[in-house]
């Protein structure tokens, strides 16, 4: 008999324990690696060239706080500033409060030329710029919810006390999902709908090159120091983390989450070693008696537990990759995450993490029994 075909034999004695073994490693493994791949979507930035030249400056107090429309025409002075355009967040509700998308009001004929990778036909974004009521929206939402250019859309408003009935001009694409689920409308339809207040939440600034980004984020800063609305202005990339910062230490929460459940699943796999090696006394007794040595003995009772490490780690990981990699987490995301990428890298990780469970929790039930004597096994039977 060979040692594959032994260590199976072995791993397998009591099936209904080692499937229950497996298969509590493997919704552990599968939480875990589920969790990093959120992880990984929340800190997912876009990496495009004009992704790195493009800044936000937003109040330095809140997002919530508005900055004077006035301040336009000051950055736009700065050197090396590209194109400046106003943005604000709308946060309105379409027919149901689960429906949430990003909603955003902006210059309709300016916002398409800051995100050159969306992509919006012509003749739909003629039609957007002259309709003061036109709306473009993603193509996930569109798909989404149905849309077809000519519908008319009622955004209700929650933050502020407007509603904004909407007609869709232009549906554009983009790269990924996430990006194709916001729409963009007129900024003066709501200026307007408001009373004029003529303020905006965030300016979206493009940068002439990526080297005078640094430059020209310090320089906004300095110039509104001694205002009434300090700003702070960020890289795409912070903003968007920013975000995530939000919600409170996230990654420390994941670490704990993580330790609590690996803990549980480590003294869950322990236990079945312990049991295992206990019962399988004779058998030590046995094979150091027809000449296997010591160290042989300890590999096989390893390998046996690294073994059943691994098939939950091709339940629970690899599970999880086939399972995110079909699923469309649109809906339930809000257009924030649409997939959950399970990377190598995830893999990897659970993979080392599986093994290092079989190692530490057979480690001394396993160190115990392959240091037993013969006379030592056969008087404990």
């Amino acid at each position: 008999m060979s040692y594959l075909r032994l260590i199976w034999k072995n791993a397998m004695r009591n099936k209904i324990r080692s499937v229950l073994t497996v298969l509590s490693l493997a919704i552990a493994l599968f939480l875990l690696t589920t969790i990093f791949a959120f992880w990984t979507a929340l800190n997912r930035t876009p990496d495009s060239l004009d992704a790195q030249l493009r800044l936000f400056v937003r109040h330095a107090v809140s997002l919530t706080n508005m900055l004077p429309m006035a301040y336009r025409q000051e950055i736009e002075k700065i050197p090396g500033v590209k194109q400046v355009v106003p943005i604000q967040w709308f946060g309105g509700v379409y027919i149901d409060e689960k429906n949430f998308f990003a909603q955003f009001a902006t210059e309709t004929e300016q916002i398409f030329a800051m995100y050159s990778e969306y992509h919006v036909p012509p003749a739909q974004l003629h039609d957007l710029i002259k309709d003061r009521t036109g709306v473009a929206v993603g193509q996930t939402l569109a798909e989404r919810f149905h849309w077809h250019v000519g519908d008319r859309i009622t955004l209700i408003g929650r933050l502020f006390p407007v509603d904004m009935e909407l007609t869709i001009r232009a549906i554009y694409t983009a790269p990924t999902k996430e990006d194709a689920s916001a729409t963009y409308f007129s900024r003066e339809y709501w200026n307007e709908k408001m009373g004029r207040p003529d303020v905006t939440g965030i300016f979206l600034v493009k940068a002439q090159t990526v080297e005078e980004v640094p430059r020209i984020s310090d320089a906004i800063d300095t110039r509104f120091q001694n205002s009434t609305a300090l700003t702070k202005t960020e890289t795409e990339k912070a903003f968007q983390l920013s975000f995530v910062s939000m919600l409170g230490n996230v990654k420390l929460l994941i670490a704990s989450v993580n330790a609590v459940v690996l803990f549980a699943i480590l003294l869950v796999v322990a236990n079945t070693m312990a049991i295992a090696m206990r019962e399988r006394t004779r058998e030590v007794a046995i094979l150091k008696t027809i000449g296997f040595r010591r160290q042989t003995v300890l590999m096989l009772l390893i390998a046996e537990a690294m073994l059943l490490c691994g098939l939950g780690w091709v339940l629970g990981c690899v599970g999880a990759w086939s399972i995110w990699s079909c699923a469309d987490l649109t809906e339930i995301g809000g257009g924030f995450v649409s997939r959950l990428d399970v990377t190598p890298t995830i893999l990897g990780l659970g993979l080392i993490v599986a093994l290092l469970l079989g190692v530490c929790s057979a480690g001394i039930p396993v160190w115990h029994a392959s240091r037993i004597t013969v006379a030592q096994a056969l008087r404990q039977l």
